[in-house]
């Protein structure tokens, strides 16, 4: 059978469930140790100190960090903060050109002596920019040539050795990204300003589509016309009938598109058609329930 060919059982031995349940609960023990042991006034100064940010924070790191530091960036872009991810060795051939002394540069790294990092440092302070590292071991490089340094309490990671960036990295996401949404209720983010930086996701669709962008218009209305065969004529009313043929429910085209799909959705009975009148209760349109859901609603 080729590459259809079923594996051959493994010479491991197999994984049991209390072996899982034990990592889990290890991992959770390293992060309760993180939560237990974080400077919150550490911590709050480096929040202050980016929602003070007159220009753009960049983030860097290497390796499993330069994923977490990119992540964060992309986080902070999604709620209108200006940010983004500098890799230290492409700033090291050009992209450096973007820092600016209005800029604040936020380097991540477990050990604080991340080689790429460390020859960044003279390069970006070159610029202006005002650095902060974070980093877990105490006393490293990395935190004595920066303007500032939040220390992330790393108890260990949960690989056997100590070894892979598994805990370390679960604690530099959940601080980036914690920090992120103080930052967010700090600048008082409103849900609308939110969902205008997610046109393409279901909150954003919500708050941004109204019944006009999503309705079938006049010429594709279910009209019976003089002339029409009397099946066809079936096919209008037995849609008349699922809008509720003696007193429809309408909406207007102004009205926002969830509005329609709530209105679609109430008692007595849900409909799958919703009349679009103007403003002489005129029917303009009309909202279908599979349209609604193929915009993603």
């Amino acid at each position: 059978m080729g590459s259809l060919d079923l594996p051959s059982p493994s010479a491991y031995p197999e994984l049991d469930q209390n072996t899982l349940l034990k990592l889990f609960k290890s991992q959770q023990n390293h992060l309760n140790f993180f939560f237990q042991n974080l400077d919150l006034s550490q911590t709050l100064s480096f929040t202050q100190t980016l929602l003070n940010s007159r220009g753009t924070i960049f983030f860097s790191g290497v390796g499993k960090s330069g994923f977490v530091a990119n992540k964060i960036s992309q986080t902070l872009i999604s709620l209108g903060i200006r940010a983004g991810f500098l890799s230290p060795l492409d700033a090291l051939h050009g992209d450096i050109g973007i820092l600016t002394a209005r800029d604040i540069l936020v380097l991540f790294s477990k050990s604080g002596n991340t080689e790429e990092l460390l020859r960044l440092v003279p390069c970006a302070k070159a610029k202006g920019a005002y650095l902060v590292s974070v980093t877990s071991v105490e006393g490293n490089a990395l935190a004595s040539v920066c303007d500032m340094n939040v220390h992330l309490p790393l108890e260990r990671e949960l690989c056997p050795f100590d070894l892979a960036p598994v805990t370390s990295t679960a604690i530099q996401m959940v601080f980036g990204d914690t920090v992120a949404i103080a930052l967010m209720g700090a600048r008082n983010l409103t849900k609308d300003e939110y969902a205008a930086n997610h046109p393409a996701g279901r909150i954003g669709k919500s708050l941004i589509f109204k019944v006009k962008d999503v309705m079938k218009k006049q010429d594709e209305l279910p009209v019976c016309r003089e002339g029409d065969l009397i099946m066809d004529q079936l096919v209008e009313l037995s849609i008349l009938g699922w809008l509720g043929y003696k007193n429809p429910r309408t909406i207007g085209q102004d009205a926002m598109a969830v509005e329609a799909m709530k209105k679609m959705e109430s008692p007595p009975s849900p409909v799958q058609f919703l009349p679009v009148i103007n403003h002489q209760n005129m029917v303009i349109g009309i909202v279908t329930l599979h349209g609604l859901v193929s915009a993603g609603l």
